[in-house]
């Protein structure tokens, strides 16, 4: 006797460009719930990855969604990045407020976003808060220097958070990548 499974209940596709049987969807989408693993789902029912991904976004569970890891944008990131390094608010507020499961991730962004400012992106806040000046130490020079410096470490700021608005929203990519060959004429 035949043993019987959900998949020999709905229709088989006919060919590659027919569609799955909504049934047979719903039943799939349980089955990864429940705990099979995606790899072995694909295999069984001869499956994309992104097919089954955008099966679990449109047909997942509230519990599903709930579990599910939060995928961040640039943008977000760079918003979350720029409360903790003006110090409007500490990494552990960041991770309540913006609901970012753990304070390790916000750390590798701001990490992330010093490398990306270089070495000479120094915050002159904190360089400041270590040894408070009087108006007569700091000569006319170095504070020209230090206010060139200040107003040049926003312009970056906000210049790379321009890059990722227009990156997100026009789905390009906009920065250069590093193994990129320049063509000689």
């Amino acid at each position: 006797m035949e043993e019987k499974t959900a998949e020999n209940d709905y229709l088989k596709r006919e060919n590659n460009r027919k569609h799955y049987d909504k049934r047979l969807i719903l039943e799939i989408v349980k089955q990864v719930e429940d705990g099979m693993p995606r790899q072995l789902a694909r295999e069984k029912y001869d499956l994309g990855k992104s097919s089954l991904s955008t099966w679990l976004k449109a047909y997942g569970s509230k519990t599903y969604h709930a579990h599910k890891r939060k995928t961040y944008t640039n943008l977000e990131k760079s918003t979350i990045v720029a409360a903790v390094e003006q110090g409007r608010m500490s990494i552990k507020q960041a991770q309540i407020a913006y609901c970012v499961r753990s304070e390790k991730s916000i750390r590798d962004w701001v990490n992330k976003s010093i490398l990306e400012k270089g070495k000479f992106s120094v915050s002159i806040k904190a360089d400041m808060s270590k040894r408070k000046k009087t108006t007569e130490e700091i000569n006319p020079v170095e504070a020209d220097l230090q206010k060139a410096l200040q107003e040049a470490q926003l312009k970056i700021i906000a210049l790379n958070t321009l890059i990722d608005v227009a990156e997100e929203q026009l789905k390009i990519d906009i920065r250069k990548k590093s193994g990129a060959r320049r063509s000689s004429k």
